[in-house]
């Protein structure tokens, strides 16, 4: 059979088009596609949670996808690798209580689920504004990653949701947003971005857990960017908080919408 260039070419307006149409709505959207905002995304989407990650970059996997300085291996601990479990990604055991996995398997697979699960992925967006209704985000504002690294006038294009979690690690790019066009407080100590801190592994991997919750109306925090806005410090390499910190986000949001 002869292929044609055109038919090729409408199949992918065709299919992205729809599938892009059946997502300005949805239940949770989450900034960021790095382990925290691709574990998140799988268990809301395995609990029936309409989900659409965001990502401005072309790649999936954050930070996680290069490991420790390129050094394409991660490090997790006990609770860490019981995430890792999961997905039946390969460990070894490096020392009592450290355990290493390849960075590849681990972004890959976990973004096989999320997606098998039924959470949807548009790489290259960005959010550069959100919605606010009544003190709430109720959506986001998007545009095409190049058109704002090349600085063009092209105006931007809207989902509704629920639920935002700024999974945009060190940056904090949709709580930056908020801070400066809107009359909203944040839920932390000085109701700004309090900034990361130096790196500090065993601190930072507890806090990063524990700062992973709703931030402020219609919007939770996780993986590094909950280290960012309260304060916490960088824990480098080690990604068992991050992917804790999915998993709690998920947790925090389905039990807010079964209220």
């Amino acid at each position: 059979m002869a292929l044609s260039e055109i038919i090729i070419t409408r199949a992918i307006i065709d299919r992205f088009s729809q599938k892009f149409m059946e997502y300005v709505e949805v239940d949770t959207a989450i900034v960021g596609a790095g382990p925290a905002g691709l574990v998140a995304a799988y268990f809301l989407a395995k609990a029936g949670n309409k989900v659409a990650i965001f990502e401005r970059k072309l790649s999936i996997g954050g930070g996680m996808w290069g490991g420790g300085m390129m050094f394409n291996e991660i490090v997790v601990q006990e609770e860490g690798k019981e995430i890792l479990d999961i997905f039946d990604i390969n460990t070894k055991e490096y020392e009592p209580g450290y355990y290493t996995a390849d960075a590849i398997e681990s972004v890959t697979t976990i973004c096989s689920h999320a997606t098998k699960a039924g959470a949807k992925i548009f790489n290259c967006m960005s959010v550069e504004d959100v919605m606010i209704r009544e003190g709430r985000v109720i959506g986001l504002v998007i545009s095409w990653s190049p058109v704002e690294m090349a600085g063009l006038p092209v105006d931007p294009l809207t989902i509704t949701t629920r639920n935002v979690v700024d999974a945009t690690g060190h940056d904090t790019e949709v709580l930056r947003v908020i801070v400066r066009k809107a009359n909203i407080k944040l839920d932390t100590e000085s109701g700004e971005i309090m900034g990361e801190r130096s790196m500090w592994a065993d601190k930072a991997e507890r806090l990063i857990v524990e700062n992973t919750k709703k931030i402020c109306p219609g919007v939770y925090v996780s993986g590094m960017s909950a280290a960012a806005a309260f304060g916490c410090p960088r824990m480098g390499p080690i990604f068992g908080g991050m992917l804790l910190s999915g998993k709690k986000v998920a947790e925090l949001i389905i039990a807010g919408d079964q209220k």
